[in-house]
């Protein structure tokens, strides 16, 4: 069995975790984490788990997260980066669901998040944590930095694409929208009910942390210098995440046909367990992937022209986040990857 840790286990990432890991065969859940909560019992906040996580939450400074196997950060951005030395030095595998470890330029991270990175001395051993790209990475890893929630639909509809030497790395644009449970559990006025709901609007459309997160690994799969527009929006519902993306086809491409495009992507994820290419000219659903692992995608080429249009769904909490998250700690424990996520997404 897995001995795991979950510091910060009271907002949304961290009680999809609970949830996941509730039912994993291989996870024993030894420590979750919270100030203001402690030693309230789990299932006392969170009534879905009674009878399935018998644990109360603790202090930090109760938690012996040494004695763990590997420990989640489910915690707003650099509260890893302070614990992490002091676990990785205990032989304690590290998986960060904030950014601290997500980015390898410091200066980029600094100027997005507003704070100095503290462990800059870890950063060149962390992994990027989105599986269908880093596979073999991930399995030897002892620090990964999970993806964020946006990053993971935009990379994993751009990469067979710009892997193939298909499109204009320089001219990429994501048109994305994600439920108000992406904004985290907190009280702000921007994502009360009353101010959300029935409503739609952009944001970060001046410039947002997850872009330079995003170029940073797209560069990884071409010599061509990447550009993307990056514009997310705020919709009413709880959760769910849809990227519309476009992307010009290079001239040496335009010959290609449909089912050979379309073709690319199938081939591209034939083995992966976690990504669904539909059929040409579909249109997925947020709701076809709720409460799911599942990410799912479609091409269309409007027209038979040069612009690809990539539309990309998932549930930003678990392919986005925690669902993510286990499926990287799979691989660091040598476990098939699927272990303990087979959830068929729920719909209505």
């Amino acid at each position: 069995m897995i001995k795991i840790g979950i510091v910060g286990g009271t907002g949304y990432t961290g009680v999809e975790l609970l949830r996941i890991l509730a039912t994993h065969p291989q996870a024993q859940l030894t420590a979750i984490t919270s100030r203001k909560e402690d030693g309230v019992p789990v299932a006392q906040m969170y009534p879905s788990l009674r009878g399935r996580v018998d644990i109360a939450f603790s202090s930090p400074d109760k938690a012996n997260l040494n004695a763990c196997d590997v420990v989640f950060f489910a915690t707003p951005h650099g509260v890893a980066m302070a614990q992490a030395p002091e676990l990785l030095a205990n032989g304690v595998k590290v998986i960060d669901l904030a950014a601290d470890f997500r980015m390898q330029d410091v200066a980029q991270f600094e100027k997005w998040y507003g704070m100095e990175h503290t462990c800059t001395q870890h950063l060149p051993e962390a992994v990027y944590g989105l599986p269908e790209l880093n596979r073999e990475q991930i399995k030897s890893a002892r620090l990964i930095g999970n993806p964020g929630c946006y990053p993971t639909t935009m990379q994993l509809g751009f990469a067979p694409l710009l892997k193939a030497g298909l499109i204009d790395a320089g001219n990429l644009i994501a048109d994305c929208k994600s439920g108000v449970s992406g904004a985290g559990r907190k009280a702000e006025i921007g994502i009360l009910f009353s101010e959300s709901s029935d409503s739609f609007k952009a944001y970060g459309v001046s410039g947002h942390r997850h872009t330079p997160e995003t170029i940073e690994q797209l560069q990884r799969l071409t010599t061509d210098k990447v550009g993307l527009l990056f514009t997310p929006h705020l919709v009413p519902m709880i959760r769910g995440m849809h990227s519309t993306l476009y992307a010009q086809l290079k001239d040496s491409a335009l010959a290609m046909s449909n089912e050979e495009l379309q073709a690319v992507f199938e081939n591209a994820y034939k083995d992966e367990a976690f990504v669904d290419v539909m059929p040409f000219g579909s249109h997925p659903e947020t709701r076809s992937t709720r409460a799911s692992n599942m990410l799912r995608l479609a091409l269309h080429r409007p027209g038979n022209g040069k612009t690809l249009v990539i539309l990309v769904v998932q549930d930003n909490l678990v392919k986005g986040a925690s669902g993510q998250a286990v499926q990287c700690m799979n691989l660091m424990f040598g476990l098939d990857e699927a272990t303990g996520l087979n959830h068929v997404p729920i719909n209505p």
